[in-house]
């Protein structure tokens, strides 16, 4: 088969194309020939060594048709679209033409959505609903702040988060994006200097829950964002992987705001996060139907990788972009 494989630590350039062996599942796997799959920051952290030592095929994610499944729970030629599960980490993942992937990882599709609009949706669309739904608990009428809403991820929670009735404060760095947060349903677009807290608290907003994919960078202000009894998740590293220095509890924290993490790349599709909570074909229902705005931004060519690569470490994306084979 035919695949991308990193060469060597480093930058787009070092993403190559292979001639490596078909894969051969084992129990409890699926092998999926792959049609199309989405990029990832996650992808580009492991291509350039930020994460260690992984596997040498990247990618997290990919929508397909099984191949073979040795449970005979998925009959060969089913549409599918497979999650995480180690690909790209710790087992050869789906920039290739064939994937195996755990069976816990893989759900079969009934959407008529072409390759490149369902590879658009796992991994963003999974991990935005676990957030808001399986961390923060969000009800609606409340209000959130989504920080980071013009990355993939961000644009999904906003979706989502309109979709389910609440009422969505979106983060910017950038002016020019405004129009495009508006669009996808937020009631009022801030611009991020860092001290979103202050513009909060001079606007008269209350705010329940934040949704953040900025990360590290911005952890105190985000605490002090939230009123009290207000919840606080942290989803992503946008603004870099550099520690929170002496953090403390007490002064840091305030009292009665809840803080936590959801790191999908590790944890979706196991026993405590099993990917059935996740409600995928209601999701793409809802963007067939045009509820969700969930295309993709751009689409690429699968000799065109090491281009969406630089696309996306520049910034340019503006959504989720994907790579269709074939």
């Amino acid at each position: 088969m035919k695949a991308v494989v990193v060469s060597a630590h480093g930058g787009p350039e070092v993403l190559t194309l292979a001639e490596l062996p078909d894969p051969v599942p084992a129990e409890g796997e699926v092998l999926i020939r792959v049609k199309a799959f989405g990029l990832n920051h996650a992808e580009a952290y492991m291509r350039s060594g930020a994460w260690g030592e992984v596997a040498a095929v990247p990618g997290i994610e990919c929508a397909g048709v099984v191949e073979a499944d040795p449970s005979g729970r998925l009959p060969s030629g089913s549409r599918v679209v497979a999650i995480l599960g180690g690909m790209g980490r710790t087992r050869n993942g789906s920039y290739a033409e064939l994937v195996t992937v755990p069976a816990t990882n893989v759900v079969a599709v009934h959407s008529s959505l072409g390759w490149a609009d369902l590879a658009a949706v796992p991994e963003v669309y999974a991990t935005a609903w676990s957030g808001l739904f399986g961390n923060l608990d969000l009800r609606a009428g409340e209000t959130i702040v989504v920080r980071g809403a013009t990355s993939a991820l961000g644009q999904a929670a906003v979706g989502l988060a309109v979709d389910h009735g609440a009422a969505v404060v979106a983060t910017t760095r950038n002016p020019a994006h405004v129009p495009l947060l508006k669009e996808l349903g937020a009631v009022e677009v801030l611009i991020d200097d860092g001290a979103l807290a202050v513009q909060v608290a001079e606007r008269g907003i209350a705010v329940d829950a934040v949704f953040d994919v900025v990360g590290n960078k911005v952890l105190r202000d985000s605490l002090a964002v939230v009123q009290p009894r207000g919840r606080v998740c942290q989803l992503g590293f946008l603004g870099g992987f550099e520690p929170v220095r002496d953090f403390n509890p007490i002064s840091d924290l305030p009292s009665g705001v809840r803080f936590s993490f959801f790191g999908s790349a590790f944890v979706l599709g196991t026993p405590a996060f099993p990917l059935t909570d996740v409600p995928l074909n209601r999701i793409y229902a809802k963007i067939g139907a045009g509820a969700l705005r969930a295309r993709p931004t751009r689409v690429f060519r699968f000799d065109e990788v090491v281009e969406a690569h630089r696309v996306m470490e520049a910034g340019e994306a503006l959504g989720k972009m994907v790579v269709v084979l074939g």
